[in-house]
């Protein structure tokens, strides 16, 4: 008898692969048919056989079609009770982008996955699927002044790579560095240049949209990158939110932001450059930042709760 795994792919290869009935595999190995029921159950509890539904196929209602229509992106609305709570609504996005993330990796994916706290959701929902020769790479940094930020963007990222048995790549340098010329020379040293590489075969993105205030605050803003008088400084420049730690305003402008020169996330033409971009986000607060990121073109796929969606459209 072959080894329990082998036998249930075995199995579960005849009834989804070739078609085979339950009872003509019964009979093949000579067990009842409630026994390869139960082994097909087995397969999909633990991942061998994954039963999904491409989230491109899913219906567009007016809503996602208006913001297609207007952002030139693939739009999922998600319905949300407008009575839920904050992190009820970035749950409910968080499992819809999950789908839509995890329709886009195929074997050899390289993914770069950028922290925040909307993407620590969406990793919580990818639903464990072995893959060969799968890559994801951290985007930006994460670190600052008080803490190195590895714990925080490392379960991300690890998280995102046990689902695909995947070859993690961290990003060890901070969010921002203190000086233009630092980053600079960071980008010449061999170790980083290497994960810079790796980071420009990227496929598929998957990130959230950072912004000031909300119930459910930013990390950026709330996890000591900046000090009272850089926020200042920064909205008097008339910056919204972020989106991979680069710093933008509503417009969609960013390239004159004297920060984005010490900023070590990709820019929003690096990120146009990755054939899928998957963006997640939720809360009215994200609604500036979130049509700036937009504008920029960085993003192909987007999934937002309804009531975002909403205030999108409204200018």
């Amino acid at each position: 008898m072959h080894n329990r795994s082998q036998y249930i792919y075995e199995v579960a290869d005849l009834y989804y692969m070739q078609g085979l009935t339950m009872e003509t595999i019964a009979a093949r190995y000579q067990v009842s048919r409630a026994s390869i029921s139960r082994l097909l159950k087995d397969a999909r509890a633990e991942g061998i056989v994954r039963i999904s539904l491409n989230a491109e196929f899913r219906p567009k209602d007016n809503l996602a079609q208006k913001i297609m229509d207007r952002y030139k992106v693939r739009a999922q609305v998600v319905s949300v009770n407008a009575s839920a709570s904050p992190i009820t609504r970035m749950q409910k996005v968080a499992r819809v982008a999950a789908e839509v993330f995890d329709s886009c990796i195929v074997e050899g994916s390289v993914a770069g996955i950028a922290w925040g706290s909307t993407v620590t959701e969406v990793a919580k929902y990818l639903k464990k699927r072995l893959l060969k020769d799968v890559t994801v790479v951290q985007l930006n940094g994460a670190g600052n002044a008080h803490h190195t930020g590895i714990p925080y963007s490392g379960t991300i990222l690890g998280s995102v790579a046990e689902t695909y048995g995947a070859q993690m790549i961290h990003f060890p340098v901070p969010a921002f560095f203190d000086f233009a010329a630092t980053k600079q020379a960071m980008w010449c040293e061999r170790s980083i240049a290497g994960v810079l590489a790796v980071q420009k075969t990227v496929d598929v993105a998957l990130f959230g949209i950072g912004a000031f205030g909300g119930a459910i605050p930013s990390h950026v803003y709330n996890g000591g990158y900046f000090d009272a008088d850089e926020l200042k400084k920064m909205r008097a420049q008339g910056v919204v939110g972020d989106i991979c730690t680069l710093l933008l305003r509503e417009d969609g402008t960013y390239a004159d932001l004297d920060i984005n020169a010490r900023a070590t996330g990709p820019t929003p033409a690096e990120l146009a450059k990755i054939p899928r971009r998957v963006c997640a986000a939720s809360g009215d607060h994200r609604v500036k930042a979130l049509r700036g990121a937009l504008r920029t073109g960085a993003i192909t796929d987007l999934v937002v709760d309804a009531q975002l969606a909403h205030l999108l459209l409204e200018v």
